[in-house]
């Protein structure tokens, strides 16, 4: 009939980077699919904004790749973007004596890259040297130990978790190592550690918006599929539990349904799953957050000598040169909080004072400079809590025909990465391609 639309082949629920990946390899499969994002840009927790007084660039949160992220990588492959990594890990540090060091790991074969850049790192000793060694025969961690149990349990020393184990664990983490549980640290560890290039890092040279979101839409577009953004969906289930998209006040025709919205939006798409669904549902309910705080200052001059900079021991643990990455000459700068719970409810004030003064700190050059503006942007619900007890994570199949799940959160150890949402954005198309036979 003229003026019907035909059905898409998959709808995906959630435009941040598991619905992007999963979107995308559908696409590339030849799959017609239609994306709809409830904000009014794609991203999610990478995404991008003009900052008004400045009118420059922000992301919402600074992110560091690792050459480990197989699936990102494939991802941004995809879609015609990526990111350069280092040729080895390298980190500058500095400590909260103000000594600035730098972890530089040679071109060996992994874990004895790691472990020759440890044993010649001087912001160690020679016991903290020796007790490095204990991790490349760390085996698995118990049942419900949690990070600084397991690595005290390995003999790492005060001093060793300081300066490296604890600001990975809690990056990757976004919890104290007094709290979060040490299985998903060792699964990162595992991955940081499968080959030399493996723990290298890259920072994006473009804004976190033109990495992911928008050649990402372009290249969903240019195969026939659809990008809806202020799109606020909906789920609703029959009688025999099919499940349909509602969006812009009609059903959504979709052979395919994968929803990758965060898991603490499950509840905003249907209040009431059914039965096939209710466990995933309360598991989500269930799971707390954890925050993010990042501040981004602009100074009238450089004030970083270095693309990022590790802060242990500080309320905010990383710094980046934001201008210079972007291969720009502007003077933005950006520092990062995880774990950061207990800063969401500090006032903007007391954030920027906080946050210049760790900068100031750290960078002389920060001293003399003076403050063009400072934003702070608050993520109370940044990412997924991996304590101890915490419910466990559901599988992208579902027992709902033709309905599938992807994030984050969904279908893999990871803790909530890029990484393990584009794995999982990958595998949630997998599924679907099998279930219509594409």
């Amino acid at each position: 009939m003229a003026g019907v639309m035909r059905p898409f082949d998959v709808a995906v629920v959630g435009g941040g980077v598991a619905g992007l990946s999963a979107a995308s390899s559908l696409a590339e499969r030849g799959a017609r699919v239609v994306v709809l994002e409830a904000r009014p840009d794609l991203g999610g927790r990478t995404s991008t904004f003009t900052e008004p007084v400045t009118g420059e660039r922000a992301d919402n949160g600074q992110h560091i790749l690792m050459g480990c992220y197989a699936e990102t990588f494939a991802f941004l492959r995809r879609v015609g973007a990526g990111v350069d990594l280092q040729p080895n890990l390298t980190m500058d540090v500095v400590d909260l004596d103000g000594r600035r060091t730098r972890l530089a790991c040679p071109a060996l074969p992994s874990p004895m890259h790691l472990l020759a850049g440890l044993l010649r790192w001087d912001a160690l000793g020679t016991r903290d040297r020796l007790c490095a060694l204990r991790m490349a025969a760390r085996g698995s961690p118990g049942p419900g130990e949690t990070v600084a149990g397991w690595l005290a349990r390995l003999g790492q020393t005060p001093r060793l978790v300081e300066l490296l184990w604890e600001p990975l664990a809690v990056a990757a983490l976004n919890q104290p190592i007094a709290v979060a549980a040490a299985a998903p640290f060792a699964a990162v560890l595992d991955r940081v550690l499968g080959s030399r290039t493996s723990s290298a890092l890259g920072v994006p040279a473009v804004p976190l918006g033109d990495l992911f979101a928008r050649p990402s839409k372009a290249f969903i577009e240019d195969r026939g599929g659809s990008v809806w953004l202020g799109t606020r969906a909906g789920l609703v289930f029959a009688a025999d539990e099919r499940a349909t998209v509602v969006a812009r006040g009609e059903d959504v025709l979709a052979h395919a349904i994968i929803v990758a919205v965060e898991w603490h939006a499950l509840s905003r798409l249907c209040l009431e799953p059914p039965g096939a669904l209710r466990d995933v549902w309360d598991a989500a309910g269930a799971t707390p957050a954890s925050a993010i705080v990042s501040a981004h200052a602009w100074f009238d001059r450089r004030v970083m000598d270095v693309p990022f900079c590790g802060l242990p021991g500080r309320r905010w643990q990383w710094a980046f040169d934001v201008g210079a990455g972007w291969r720009g000459q502007s003077s933005h700068v950006s520092v990062t909080a995880s774990a950061a719970d207990a800063m969401v409810h500090a006032t903007n004030e007391e954030l920027t004072s906080s946050a210049l003064a760790t900068l100031r700190d750290v960078f002389p050059a920060a001293r003399a400079a003076a403050v063009r503006r400072v934003a702070v942007i608050r993520e109370r619900r940044a990412t997924f809590s991996v304590a101890p007890g915490v419910p466990p994570r559901p599988d992208n199949a579902t027992r709902v025909p033709g309905f599938f799940l992807a994030g984050d959160w969904i279908g893999n150890p990871l803790p909530a990465t890029i990484e393990g949402a584009a794995a999982s954005g990958h595998r949630a198309a997998a599924l679907a391609a099998d279930y219509l036979n594409l």
